[in-house]
């Protein structure tokens, strides 16, 4: 089967076969997770978050999904990833906008579209950038200390979002080999091998 193509539920069925009762059921609880995610509508697929959301459910820990091990847990949310944002990117084209069409005057209708459009694009990124999730705190003042040498919130933020799909799908790369990332079409390096591990430690240990 191709599982990039492949229906969450069908890839999920795949994934299962021949693993073992820990690992199937932890990707029944990664599926729950995700199948949570998609009802809610919030579009945060970041194993952080899964994790999150999902740890009632049984869900392992972000850094086990991201280890090696956890192979065929991105398999999967990438697979409800993928399957999400074509139903988004339908949704926003079956954008109801037959308001706007109402408007008599042809030169206001169309900077009206216009208008609409770049809104539409603007809320599109925002999604994309920062998950429904998370929260944007504003420093007012004086810069953050670096004496404690702890990450703060929005510093540990950055960098789980480096280690996102939302990150490596929009800029079209891929995990390589050894905690590498590289350009999903030509395989050349993005960002060093140990990147990956570096980052999950920065995340675990700061």
């Amino acid at each position: 089967m191709n599982k990039k193509n492949a229906i969450p539920n069908e890839v999920l069925a795949c994934l299962k076969e021949g693993k073992s009762k820990r690992v199937k059921s932890s990707l029944d609880a990664i599926y729950k997770a995700c199948e949570d995610q998609v009802k809610a509508g919030t579009l945060d697929f970041s194993y952080s978050n899964i994790a999150l959301t999902g740890k009632p459910f049984g869900v392992p820990a972000a850094q086990s999904i991201r280890n090696k091990t956890g192979e065929v847990y991105r398999t999967l949310i990438a697979a409800f990833a993928k399957q999400n944002e074509a139903a988004r990117r339908s949704t926003m084209r079956g954008h109801n906008c037959s308001w706007i069409d109402e408007i008599e005057d042809p030169v206001l209708r169309l900077q009206v579209k216009m208008l609409d459009a770049e809104r539409r694009k603007a809320e599109e990124l925002a999604r994309e950038v920062v998950p429904v999730s998370q929260v944007i705190e504003v420093y007012d003042g004086v810069a953050t200390s670096y004496a404690n040498g702890k990450l703060n919130l929005q510093e540990r933020e950055a960098l789980e979002y480096l280690m996102s799909n939302e990150f490596l799908r929009r800029f079209n790369l891929a995990v390589g080999k050894s905690g590498s990332v590289v350009d999903s079409a030509t395989g050349k390096t993005f960002f060093p091998v140990a990147t990956f591990d570096a980052l999950a430690k920065a995340i675990e240990n700061l």
